[in-house]
């Protein structure tokens, strides 16, 4: 008898064992099921994030494409705008050139003719201009309002000397020679020179458009005059010969 209990205890033992090695393989496999199912729950929502932060970039980016689209149109339709402004301007910068072109021509023109009846100071200086305006006037890399420009400085320089005393050293001939003398110029009223050794004063005439030598009492004169221009005393006043201008 107890042989026979010793065995269905056995029995009972190994089908207990039986059962709980089953039930451990049952939650072993249902753990593995569990594990699997958050790894692809957990995939799942990383896709579904990743997803959502695609849309959300894709809504931004159709959203700047439409303000730079918007602000595109605005920008063409200025530059049409300007586009038309500038045609415009080129039509009517080309009827002004061709009003402008001429004007210049003939105000280059009495400027040399003005030079050639003025007094006869700095002309090497004075004609170089002249010559560089006429040389500039055919040049094409050379805008209108350049050249215009060009011819309102010289009109400038020559309206400067009117207002001006200066005194230069240049080379004078008489009497079929040369000889270095000192100029002396007082505005447009006055032209004069001495010789270096202050042997020699004479002034320009206008009227007959002459040199006539000065005598001996406007020596002193015509040296102070240049120190004065030259900035080497003081201005005072000096008697010199000036021609009265002709009332016309």
């Amino acid at each position: 008898m107890k042989k026979l209990i010793a065995i269905l205890t056995l029995t009972l033992l190994v089908q207990a064992e039986a059962n709980t090695d089953k039930v451990v393989n049952t939650q072993m496999g249902a753990d593995n099921d569990a594990r699997n199912s958050q790894k692809r729950i957990n995939t799942l929502a990383d896709s579904k994030d990743e997803l959502l932060r695609e849309y959300r970039v894709t809504l931004k980016k159709i959203e700047n494409a439409k303000v730079y689209n918007d602000q595109l149109r605005k920008i063409i339709a200025n530059q049409e705008v300007e586009q038309e402004s500038i045609t415009k301007q080129i039509e009517t910068l080309k009827e002004t050139n061709e009003g402008i072109v001429p004007l210049t021509l003939r105000m280059a023109k009495n400027l040399e003719t003005f030079v050639e009846l003025d007094v006869p100071f700095l002309p090497k200086e004075r004609n170089k201009r002249l010559a560089d305006l006429k040389l500039m006037m055919d040049r094409a890399d050379i805008s209108t309002s350049e050249k215009f420009r060009r011819v309102l400085e010289a009109y400038q320089v020559e309206n400067e000397y009117g207002r001006t005393i200066e005194a230069y050293r240049s080379v004078q001939t008489r009497e079929g020679k040369e000889l270095t003398v000192d100029f002396l110029r007082i505005g447009r009223v006055g032209l004069f020179y001495q010789s270096l050794d202050g042997s020699i004063t004479a002034r320009y005439n206008p009227a007959n458009k002459t040199w006539e030598d000065l005598g001996s009492e406007y020596r002193k004169s015509i040296r102070e005059g240049l120190k004065m221009a030259r900035k080497q005393m003081a201005p005072q006043l000096i008697k010199l010969p000036i021609q009265s201008p002709e009332v016309i």
